[in-house]
């Protein structure tokens, strides 16, 4: 978190096109139903404007006024602090902390994981990560049978973390088991067919699922 040097008076996000982080971002900004201006920017060109005010020149970057942040969990928990309707985290602390640590997992293993395989997709690293994420995703798949959304009965910031990466798996050249599919199926209709993740996505991601 930084002091901003030019205050702005609308929020804005600058993010890639096909992000998965930037992507989360405008996820919950559109739940949220949050106005804020969303520039599109590449990573070896972005705007001075963005330079002076992140330190290590990354994105997705989210500014209000004369807050600039850089790191995305953060801006999405400040996001649900500052618009709290409708609340996108659990009340109670004992909850709150194992969603926490859920969102945490998954930026470690599955995003990694993801980050490994699009940087050299047929290599040997990128197929040992994308064994793993997918023996993760069945591993996983029976709590869909159970729950509306991941891990609970109400849709929170972890399906803001998980549908980005679930709506990306043909990018990733993965092809869910038969059994596994069947049990995410009614969660992906329930997640993609949702009007905030329809908003969210950009004319590039519409076209991982064409």
């Amino acid at each position: 978190m930084v002091v901003a040097v030019n205050k702005r008076s609308v929020m804005t996000l600058f993010c890639d096109t096909t992000d998965i982080y930037g992507h989360q971002i405008r996820f919950v900004l559109a739940e949220k139903g949050v106005t804020a201006e969303i520039e599109f920017v590449k990573a070896g060109n972005l705007p001075q404007e963005l330079l002076d005010l992140n330190p290590y020149a990354t994105i997705p970057t989210l500014i209000d006024r004369d807050l600039t942040l850089y790191e995305s969990h953060i801006a999405l928990e400040y996001l649900d602090e500052r618009f709290p309707h409708p609340p996108l985290m659990p009340v109670y602390p004992i909850v709150r902390a194992n969603s926490r640590l859920t969102m945490y997992r998954m930026k470690r293993e599955w995003y990694r994981a993801y980050q490994t395989i699009l940087a050299d997709p047929d290599s040997d690293v990128a197929k040992i990560a994308r064994k793993n994420l997918l023996d993760d995703l069945v591993a996983i798949s029976l709590i869909f049978k159970e729950k509306d959304y991941f891990m609970s009965d109400d849709f929170t910031l972890c399906d803001c973390y998980f549908a980005p990466l679930l709506w990306r798996l043909p990018l990733l050249e993965i092809e869910l088991p038969k059994v596994a599919e069947k049990n995410y199926l009614s969660y992906m209709a329930r997640i993609f067919e949702r009007p905030a993740f329809i908003n969210s996505l950009t004319e590039d991601e519409k076209k991982i699922r064409l």
